[in-house]
Order: structure tokens, then C-alpha cells, then sequence
């Protein structure tokens, strides 16, 4: 009697984890001719000779830049002293 519960918990489990596996299976892509040949997304990357042209006028002015550059040094400055102050504590 034990033997024949034995063989059955042993069938069961074996069956439960077939069935977990064939559930994968149906997520695999398909191995037809034409989804290999064309991705599903282009590539990233423009070709070699793809350039845009260049810009007429600069992205920003001459007088923003310096005053971000001013601001950004400011900021810098600010950070350091600020690191110099906590090392000493």
C-alpha cells in the first residue's frame, strides 16, 4: 500500500514539473525564416555618412556661457569649502 502512494506522489510531482516547464516553451520566439531577417527594432546608430549639417548660429551666447561657467565655479567653490569644513570636525 505504501509502494502504491509512493508511486503516485512520485508521478505527480514528476507531472507538476513537466507542466512548469512546457509553460516556457510557449514564450520562445519562432524559428521562421523572416523574423530572423528583419529586428524588430532598427538599430540605434546612424549610418557612417549621416550627418547633421552644421548650425548657423551657437546654442547659446557667448555672455550665457560665461555666466553659467561663473555659476557653476560658484557652486564648485561653494561644495569644497564646505567638504573642508566637515573633514575638520
Amino acid at each position: 500500500m505504501w509502494a502504491r502512494a509512493a508511486v503516485a506522489a512520485v508521478v505527480l510531482c514528476s507531472s507538476l514539473a513537466l507542466a512548469g516547464c512546457s509553460s516556457s516553451i510557449v514564450d520562445m520566439p519562432s524559428l521562421d525564416a523572416d523574423a530572423a531577417a528583419h529586428p524588430k527594432e532598427p538599430a540605434g546608430y546612424l549610418p557612417v555618412n549621416d550627418v547633421p549639417r552644421d548650425r548657423g548660429t551657437p546654442t547659446i551666447s557667448p555672455e550665457e556661457r560665461a555666466r553659467i561657467e561663473k555659476e557653476l565655479t560658484a557652486a564648485r567653490d561653494r561644495q569644497a569649502s564646505a567638504a573642508s569644513g566637515t573633514r575638520d570636525r
